[in-house]
């Protein structure tokens, strides 16, 4: 297992054009801004991305990023668990822009809420949705409760299955074609084509 290491953003922003850079957010938070330079690989493509990820940390340092920390750093256990060294974001993208250091946008982009802004709408609403179905049928009282206590459940574990299922809708998968760009400068190849292709003479 390859050893796993944290930077603060401090840290992190003094060696920014030496690192690689790997955010791990979904399409639409990488989109509301990122750290310079950032590739966006969200934490459930991650093993698909294996072998340019590998390729990339044989020519430097990997750093991993999320929102706050707890994503990037399950994405490097992960990695170690390949053979593949990275270091965490502390704090993640939160901490990088509370210190006033720059982060970047796509240009054109329309910007999805963040994961966590996505996550506090969806429990408000089926929370409401079951105070307000209960009014007629007290079994849909069960929704509030069953969400209520998966919110006590994430905050204890620092883990969060509702931002899992949100992650997967459209508005927060990175294109296809995103994702074949990003792996291909992460391994050096020329845009569009893939690992396996026969060289160009």
């Amino acid at each position: 297992m390859a050893p796993t290491t944290a930077l603060t953003a401090d840290q992190a922003n003094v060696r920014l054009h030496e690192l690689t850079v790997i955010d791990v957010r979904t399409r639409g938070e990488y989109a509301s801004g990122h750290l310079p330079g950032a590739h966006n690989i969200p934490l459930d493509r991650l093993d698909a991305a294996l072998p340019a990820l590998k390729t990339a940390a044989d020519r430097g340092d990997l750093l991993i990023v999320c929102a706050s920390g707890a994503r990037s750093a399950q994405a490097c256990r992960r990695l170690a668990d390949q053979g593949i060294t990275a270091a965490t974001l502390t704090g993640g993208t939160t901490a990088w822009t509370q210190l006033g250091h720059d982060t970047h946008r796509p240009a054109g982009t329309r910007t999805p809420w963040p994961m966590d802004r996505q996550v506090r709408l969806a429990a408000g609403s089926l929370v409401l949705t079951g105070l307000i179905a209960g009014q007629c049928w007290n079994t849909a009282r069960w929704l509030s409760a069953g969400v209520a206590g998966g919110l006590v459940f994430s905050a204890l574990t620092n883990t969060c299955g509702m931002a899992k299922i949100l992650a997967k809708l459209p508005h927060n998968q990175p294109r296809a074609t995103d994702l074949d760009d990003t792996l291909a400068a992460l391994t050096g190849r020329p845009r569009g084509r893939k690992a396996g292709d026969a060289p160009v003479h």
